[in-house]
């Protein structure tokens, strides 16, 4: 049974049943639902930005897992460039250098990726940064063991080749010269013999008689057999690849034709006196990737190591060329 309110009538000095309006009623019951939304609205906003769901912690732990794996990652990548790095070193200081290939530059190693958007996708996350910082590092570790493994490819190349470089290389005297009968005027700053003013001498003199046999001293192809150069008169130049040309000048005859393969030891002239020379000899120089070099540091397949010691020394005791 619902209990009766009472409420006083001064005028009438009684208490008389109390009614309540609608309107009162209803502005109540919204009052009551209004702020108990405004509650649950609070309650449910606290909740899921303090407390999260069962669903949102698993989700959350699976990202914490993830990040951690992603930075266990990262310290993986550090530690195999850093392997990736020495085989880089290793390849260009020793292996390269023992088959005389020039190093890989380090611009090309290194290169970059182009492109702004290439890391578009990962932009906006929570770990944005990891990620992106990690990708790369795959991206350019992935590069340079390409480059690397290609590298690796050019050596096994240069490996196989070896035996016919070593044959190539220039490694005896361009005369038979035992006992070292024959004074060489050596590489350097030496006095002209016909203009008497110091000049730089491009290779080496060998004080031969007229006729001396004149070897090859590296295989390769002859590239000049020929007087047209001023100075050198008969004089020949042999291709030996890998970089090498060798050149051999005052002639009296030559005895290989352009074009013509040649071998270590064979005869390719006799010496002479022809072009700007003083006496027979043999002009002989060593160029390298274009550049002449001292041919002192190229007889070692047919001296003692006594002998090439005699030979540096008589070299430097010369002040004058013969050409």
């Amino acid at each position: 049974m619902p209990k009766v309110k009472y409420r006083y009538n001064a005028k009438t000095l009684s208490y008389e049943p109390a009614h309540t309006p609608i309107r009162v009623r209803v502005f109540r019951v919204l009052s009551f639902l209004a702020t108990a939304s405004v509650i649950g609205v609070i309650a449910v906003f606290i909740a899921f930005k303090y407390f999260g769901s069962p669903r949102e912690k698993q989700l959350q732990r699976e990202l914490d897992q993830m990040t951690l794996q992603f930075e266990v990652m990262e310290e993986r990548l550090n530690h195999m460039s850093a392997v990736l790095s020495d085989l880089e070193q290793r390849d260009d200081n020793i292996y390269r250098t023992i088959f005389e290939a020039e190093p890989i530059p380090n611009e090309i190693r290194k290169a970059g990726f182009g492109g702004a958007d290439r890391y578009k996708d990962l932009e906006g996350l929570s770990n944005s940064e990891l990620l992106i910082r990690v990708t790369q590092r795959f991206d350019q570790l992935a590069k340079q063991m390409y480059i690397q493994s290609k590298s690796y490819d050019d050596v096994v190349k240069l490996a196989k080749s070896k035996e016919t470089m070593l044959s190539s290389i220039p490694a005896i005297m361009p005369v038979s010269n035992k006992n070292l009968r024959h004074s060489p005027s050596g590489f350097g700053w030496r006095t002209h013999p016909i203009y008497k003013s110091a000049e730089f001498h491009p290779g080496m003199d060998f004080a031969c008689p007229q006729g001396t046999e004149i070897y090859a001293t590296g295989d390769g192809v002859v590239e000049r057999a020929d007087d047209k150069s001023q100075g050198y008169g008969n004089h020949v130049v042999i291709n030996n690849g890998f970089g090498y040309q060798t050149l051999f000048a005052h002639m009296s005859k030559m005895a290989v034709t352009v074009g013509q393969k040649v071998k270590r030891g064979q005869l390719i002239g006799y010496v002479g006196s022809t072009g700007l020379s003083t006496a027979p000899h043999v002009h002989y120089e060593v160029h390298k990737n274009g550049e002449r070099v001292n041919p002192i540091n190229f007889y070692y397949n047919d001296l003692t190591p006594e002998e090439y010691q005699r030979l540096i020394e008589m070299s430097a005791q010369s002040s004058q060329s013969f050409d």
